[in-house]
């Protein structure tokens, strides 16, 4: 009887041991749910889209925050419509999350327009002083703060490798989104360039497929002519129809991103647009852990790529000089 008594006491001392842990687990506070907004200017289906959502979901992962467990992100896609980023950027602010994380020019303008005090965290951003994102890169100032994309000077980059292609090009028609005020910026040092190369530069305003379409056609009508695709949300969306162009009137072609060249496009030289979204993920880790945004400041690309379409330039005709070939970050057979 006393063996039988003690064998249950002694369980029942096991199970209040195991038991005691778990409570006192249940009892303990849960970790708060903070929230991030996420406002991206592309396509829902684009894969380019999909790729930068990964990148940035591996980046916070890295940094010990998961999607659902103690961050919850709530996503807003643009689909290169200005009117639905307006409203995406005017939804997501009305949510108050802790952070935004937003892409693009196109899509900053409207977040700023919507709020001066909840953070932002821009991703491949053209210009953010310039475009009025940012008092200076050292000091960003505001609740803004991020990663930039291009600078002005690389903009004259684009079209020495246009002549180095193509070194018969004497006109360069520069598609451009003319809604985003660092374009011009972007388009005057290409212009300045041009005399020295003996290219005449002409830009091309233009937002939808049509208007794209109409304006290079008519470009194509006169001989020895090259094109040079700025960055925006525009020609991201409308790159597969900017490469057929291309194709079609035999235009020798200069990309901002890699993006474009495994789409059959001609050649690229830009940052890595999906790794930027990565490394946002440090700035939001850190104003999610407290800091301002103006105290954190906006970082420039580390590397530009050069990547070069072998199959597009044997399609067009053209030689890639051995010493471009050299320089390449890659080349896609």
């Amino acid at each position: 009887m006393i063996a039988k008594l003690k064998r249950r006491e002694f369980i029942t001392l096991v199970g209040a041991a195991v038991a005691w842990p778990i409570a006192a687990r249940a009892q303990q506070p849960r970790e708060p749910m903070r929230r991030i907004g996420v406002l991206l200017t592309g396509a829902a289906d684009d894969p380019e889209s999909l790729a930068r959502v990964g990148a940035f979901l591996q980046g916070l992962q890295e940094l010990g925050w998961t999607d659902g467990r103690n961050v919850r992100l709530e996503y807003r896609w643009g689909s290169a419509d200005a009117e639905r980023i307006r409203k995406s950027a005017a939804e997501l602010v009305a949510r108050a999350p802790d952070v935004i994380v937003v892409s693009g020019n196109s899509g900053m303008v409207p977040l700023q327009r919507a709020t001066r005090t909840l953070p932002i965290v821009f991703v491949n951003a053209s210009d953010p002083v310039g475009g009025g994102f940012a008092a200076s890169l050292a000091r960003p100032g505001g609740n803004v703060t991020g990663f930039a994309s291009i600078e002005y000077g690389m903009s004259g980059k684009w079209l020495e490798l246009l002549k180095q292609i193509s070194p018969s090009v004497t006109r360069a028609a520069v598609i451009r989104d003319p809604s985003i005020p660092s374009g011009s910026g972007q388009l005057g040092a290409i212009q300045a360039v041009g005399p020295f190369l003996g290219v005449e530069v002409t830009p091309i305003d233009a937002r939808e497929g049509g208007e794209i379409e109409r304006a290079v056609n008519d470009f194509a009508r006169l001989p020895n002519g090259g094109l040079i695709v700025q960055a925006s949300t525009s020609t991201i969306h409308h790159r597969k129809l900017i490469i057929t162009l291309a194709g079609r009137h035999r235009l020798p072609a200069v990309y901002p991103y890699r993006l474009f060249v495994g789409d059959g496009g001609l050649l690229s030289y830009g940052a890595d647009s999906v790794d930027s979204f990565r490394r946002a993920a440090g700035h939001v880790d850190r104003i999610l852990k407290g800091e301002k945004p103006a105290d954190l400041p906006v970082q420039a690309p580390t590397k530009y790529e050069l990547v070069i379409n072998l199959k597009t330039a044997r399609a067009l005709g053209l030689e890639i000089p051995p010493t471009l070939l050299a320089r390449a970050d890659e080349v896609i057979e």
